[in-house]
Protein backbone atom coordinates (compact mmCIF):
# COMPACT_ATOMS: atom_id res chain seq x y z
CA UNK A 1 0.00 0.00 0.00
CA UNK A 2 1.50 3.34 -1.04
CA UNK A 3 1.52 6.46 1.14
CA UNK A 4 -1.45 8.00 -0.70
CA UNK A 5 -3.56 4.91 0.04
CA UNK A 6 -2.40 4.78 3.67
CA UNK A 7 -3.35 8.41 4.12
CA UNK A 8 -6.72 7.91 2.41
CA UNK A 9 -7.67 4.95 4.61
CA UNK A 10 -6.61 6.87 7.70
CA UNK A 11 -8.87 9.75 6.65
CA UNK A 12 -11.76 7.41 5.79
CA UNK A 13 -11.54 6.08 9.37
CA UNK A 14 -11.29 9.58 10.83
CA UNK A 15 -14.44 10.57 8.90
CA UNK A 16 -16.28 7.55 10.30
CA UNK A 17 -16.80 5.96 6.89
CA UNK A 18 -15.01 2.74 7.79
CA UNK A 19 -14.46 0.75 10.97
CA UNK A 20 -11.08 -0.41 12.32
CA UNK A 21 -11.12 -3.28 9.78
CA UNK A 22 -11.75 -0.89 6.86
CA UNK A 23 -15.35 -2.08 6.43
CA UNK A 24 -17.60 0.63 5.02
CA UNK A 25 -20.89 1.58 6.63
CA UNK A 26 -22.46 2.90 3.43
CA UNK A 27 -22.38 1.45 -0.12
CA UNK A 28 -22.40 4.82 -1.87
CA UNK A 29 -19.53 6.12 0.26
CA UNK A 30 -17.62 2.89 -0.36
CA UNK A 31 -18.00 3.28 -4.13
CA UNK A 32 -16.82 6.90 -3.97
CA UNK A 33 -13.82 6.04 -1.80
CA UNK A 34 -12.83 3.12 -4.05
CA UNK A 35 -12.91 5.49 -7.05
CA UNK A 36 -10.70 7.96 -5.21
CA UNK A 37 -8.26 5.18 -4.29
CA UNK A 38 -7.98 4.31 -8.01
CA UNK A 39 -7.25 7.97 -8.83
CA UNK A 40 -4.65 8.13 -6.05
CA UNK A 41 -2.95 4.98 -7.35
CA UNK A 42 -2.70 6.47 -10.85
CA UNK A 43 -1.35 9.70 -9.35
CA UNK A 44 1.20 7.78 -7.26
CA UNK A 45 2.33 5.83 -10.33
CA UNK A 46 3.22 9.04 -12.15
CA UNK A 47 6.02 9.74 -9.67
CA UNK A 48 5.39 13.45 -9.17
CA UNK A 49 7.81 15.46 -7.08
CA UNK A 50 7.04 18.14 -4.53
CA UNK A 51 6.94 20.78 -7.26
CA UNK A 52 5.08 18.91 -10.00
CA UNK A 53 2.43 17.32 -7.71
CA UNK A 54 0.62 20.57 -6.80
CA UNK A 55 0.63 21.63 -10.46
CA UNK A 56 -0.82 18.28 -11.58
CA UNK A 57 -3.47 18.41 -8.83
CA UNK A 58 -4.46 21.97 -9.76
CA UNK A 59 -4.65 21.16 -13.46
CA UNK A 60 -6.63 17.96 -12.81
CA UNK A 61 -9.05 19.80 -10.51
CA UNK A 62 -9.78 22.46 -13.15
CA UNK A 63 -10.29 19.91 -15.92
CA UNK A 64 -12.38 17.59 -13.74
CA UNK A 65 -14.66 20.55 -12.94
CA UNK A 66 -14.86 21.52 -16.65
CA UNK A 67 -13.14 24.82 -15.88
CA UNK A 68 -10.81 26.53 -18.38
CA UNK A 69 -7.04 26.43 -17.86
CA UNK A 70 -6.47 29.65 -19.82
CA UNK A 71 -8.56 32.84 -19.96
CA UNK A 72 -11.73 32.76 -22.06
CA UNK A 73 -11.38 34.85 -25.22
CA UNK A 74 -15.01 35.27 -26.23
CA UNK A 75 -14.12 34.32 -29.82
CA UNK A 76 -16.92 32.86 -31.95
CA UNK A 77 -15.60 29.27 -31.76
CA UNK A 78 -16.11 29.29 -27.96
CA UNK A 79 -19.92 29.53 -28.19
CA UNK A 80 -22.74 27.02 -28.63
CA UNK A 81 -26.31 28.14 -29.16
CA UNK A 82 -28.01 26.56 -26.12
CA UNK A 83 -31.47 27.81 -27.11
CA UNK A 84 -32.83 30.42 -29.48
CA UNK A 85 -30.61 33.48 -29.05
CA UNK A 86 -28.89 32.14 -25.91
CA UNK A 87 -25.23 31.22 -26.28
CA UNK A 88 -23.24 29.15 -23.79
CA UNK A 89 -19.47 29.13 -23.63
CA UNK A 90 -18.03 25.72 -24.63
CA UNK A 91 -15.03 26.12 -22.35
CA UNK A 92 -16.89 27.35 -19.27
CA UNK A 93 -20.51 26.24 -18.95
CA UNK A 94 -21.53 29.00 -16.54
CA UNK A 95 -20.70 31.81 -19.01
CA UNK A 96 -23.49 32.88 -21.38
CA UNK A 97 -24.41 35.69 -23.73
CA UNK A 98 -27.70 36.83 -25.20
CA UNK A 99 -28.91 40.07 -26.70
CA UNK A 100 -31.53 40.82 -24.03
CA UNK A 101 -29.15 40.64 -21.03
CA UNK A 102 -26.37 43.06 -20.19
CA UNK A 103 -26.80 44.65 -23.65
CA UNK A 104 -25.48 41.49 -25.30
CA UNK A 105 -22.34 41.39 -23.18
CA UNK A 106 -21.32 37.93 -21.92
CA UNK A 107 -22.11 37.17 -18.29
CA UNK A 108 -21.20 34.60 -15.66
CA UNK A 109 -24.20 33.02 -13.91
CA UNK A 110 -21.95 32.03 -10.98
CA UNK A 111 -20.17 35.37 -10.63
CA UNK A 112 -21.63 35.88 -7.16
CA UNK A 113 -22.25 33.04 -4.75
CA UNK A 114 -24.21 33.81 -1.61
CA UNK A 115 -24.02 32.10 1.75
CA UNK A 116 -26.09 32.19 4.88
CA UNK A 117 -26.16 30.61 8.31
CA UNK A 118 -28.80 28.00 9.03
CA UNK A 119 -29.32 25.42 11.76
CA UNK A 120 -29.81 21.71 11.21
CA UNK A 121 -32.45 19.64 13.03
CA UNK A 122 -30.12 19.31 16.03
CA UNK A 123 -29.61 23.07 16.24
CA UNK A 124 -26.05 23.01 14.86
CA UNK A 125 -25.22 26.03 12.68
CA UNK A 126 -23.93 25.48 9.15
CA UNK A 127 -23.27 27.59 6.07
CA UNK A 128 -25.37 27.06 2.98
CA UNK A 129 -24.15 28.37 -0.38
CA UNK A 130 -26.46 29.23 -3.28
CA UNK A 131 -26.83 31.20 -6.48
CA UNK A 132 -29.81 33.15 -7.79
CA UNK A 133 -30.63 35.79 -10.40
CA UNK A 134 -28.36 38.25 -8.54
CA UNK A 135 -25.42 35.90 -9.15
CA UNK A 136 -25.08 36.97 -12.80
CA UNK A 137 -22.25 39.38 -13.52
CA UNK A 138 -21.14 40.82 -16.87
CA UNK A 139 -17.68 39.74 -18.04
CA UNK A 140 -15.02 41.33 -20.18
CA UNK A 141 -12.64 39.25 -22.29
CA UNK A 142 -10.09 37.91 -21.74
CA UNK A 143 -11.91 36.48 -18.73
CA UNK A 144 -10.71 34.19 -15.97
CA UNK A 145 -13.81 32.85 -14.19
CA UNK A 146 -14.00 33.89 -10.56
CA UNK A 147 -16.67 33.77 -7.92
CA UNK A 148 -17.33 36.50 -5.43
CA UNK A 149 -18.66 34.90 -2.24
CA UNK A 150 -21.11 37.18 -0.45
CA UNK A 151 -22.72 36.75 2.92
CA UNK A 152 -26.49 36.99 2.63
CA UNK A 153 -28.07 38.29 5.80
CA UNK A 154 -31.22 36.22 5.89
CA UNK A 155 -32.60 33.40 7.92
CA UNK A 156 -33.06 33.31 11.63
CA UNK A 157 -30.04 35.56 12.37
CA UNK A 158 -31.18 38.50 10.24
CA UNK A 159 -32.67 40.42 13.20
CA UNK A 160 -29.37 40.07 15.07
CA UNK A 161 -27.41 41.49 12.13
CA UNK A 162 -29.80 44.43 11.87
CA UNK A 163 -29.40 45.26 15.57
CA UNK A 164 -25.60 45.05 15.28
CA UNK A 165 -25.72 47.24 12.19
CA UNK A 166 -27.84 49.83 14.01
CA UNK A 167 -25.50 49.87 17.01
CA UNK A 168 -22.51 50.46 14.73
CA UNK A 169 -24.41 53.20 12.88
CA UNK A 170 -25.13 54.81 16.27
CA UNK A 171 -21.40 54.56 17.18
CA UNK A 172 -22.30 52.29 20.10
CA UNK A 173 -19.46 49.81 19.57
CA UNK A 174 -19.81 48.32 23.04
CA UNK A 175 -23.44 47.42 22.31
CA UNK A 176 -22.50 46.12 18.84
CA UNK A 177 -19.90 43.83 20.43
CA UNK A 178 -22.38 42.62 23.05
CA UNK A 179 -24.98 41.87 20.37
CA UNK A 180 -22.40 40.06 18.24
CA UNK A 181 -21.38 37.86 21.17
CA UNK A 182 -25.04 37.15 21.93
CA UNK A 183 -25.66 36.12 18.33
CA UNK A 184 -22.53 33.92 18.30
CA UNK A 185 -23.68 32.28 21.53
CA UNK A 186 -27.03 31.43 19.96
CA UNK A 187 -25.32 30.16 16.79
CA UNK A 188 -22.70 27.96 18.41
CA UNK A 189 -23.88 26.93 21.86
CA UNK A 190 -26.49 24.20 22.29
CA UNK A 191 -29.74 25.36 23.83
Amino acid sequence: MNNYEKHAWQEFRAAGWVDDNNKFQDEMQEAMCQHVIKLLNVFEGEGHSGSSAPYAISLFEKLAKFEPVAPLTGEDWEWNEASAGVFQNRRCSHVFKQTDRFDGQAYDIDGRVFWNWYKDEDGNPYKSYYTNSQSRVPVTFPYVPKRQVIEAIFGEFRPHFRLIEKAIYDYDYHEAGRLLHEMERQMYEPE
